[in-house]
């Protein structure tokens, strides 16, 4: 069985013409968005692998003690941490209530 020729670039652009011709505009529109929204789905998983989701590196500091402490340096470094997170904890507040006063004088 031989195989057909193969036809000129003549013969294919006359078959376009003639399918383009018998095609009504809604069908171009159909075909257009038919091709279009595979791409455009390709194209944003394609930009989607080029941004950097995974999370930053975290730097951590970690304090180092001197093993012989006794219970009472350790007791009175609590409690200076404990105050010092109560003295950010009423500036907190209080920078919370300065902006209360001002938004209640704006009438907010």
């Amino acid at each position: 069985m031989a195989l057909p020729r193969p036809s000129s670039p003549k013969a294919l652009l006359a078959d376009l013409r003639a399918l383009a011709s018998e095609r009504s505009t809604h069908h171009w529109v159909a075909g257009g968005l038919a091709v279009l929204m595979p791409a455009a789905v390709i194209v944003l998983f394609y930009t989607d692998v080029q941004t950097n989701i995974a999370p930053k590196p975290q730097v951590i500091f970690a304090e180092s003690w001197s093993a012989d402490r006794s219970d009472e340096q350790i007791k009175a470094e609590q409690v200076t941490r404990q105050a010092e997170k109560e003295a950010r904890q009423k500036e907190r507040q209080r920078q919370f209530k300065a902006l209360d006063d001002r938004l209640e004088k704006m009438g907010i």
